[in-house]
């Protein structure tokens, strides 16, 4: 299984998760915080990274499961 980011994003009668460069969803929500909690099981277990979407389209909140390119220092 490849490691994809996973994105939330808004759709006309709720939210959904799409895998970074498919072009289908993955899966539909009522609610953000659904499909957030949703993306984030995936990347939990692609170890990839999730990018919750705004209601204008914009990335407000990025979150790393794995592999993180800048872990924290200390």
């Amino acid at each position: 299984m490849s490691s994809k980011n996973q994105h939330v994003v808004q759709r006309e009668n709720g939210w959904a998760v799409r895998g970074e460069g498919n072009t289908r969803d993955t899966s539909h929500h009522a609610t953000q915080a659904e499909a957030a909690a949703a993306a984030r099981e995936i990347a939990r277990r692609q170890e990839s990274e999730v990018l919750i979407h705004g209601r204008d389209g914009r990335i407000r909140e990025r979150d790393s499961y794995g592999n993180d390119p800048f872990p924290p220092k200390g």
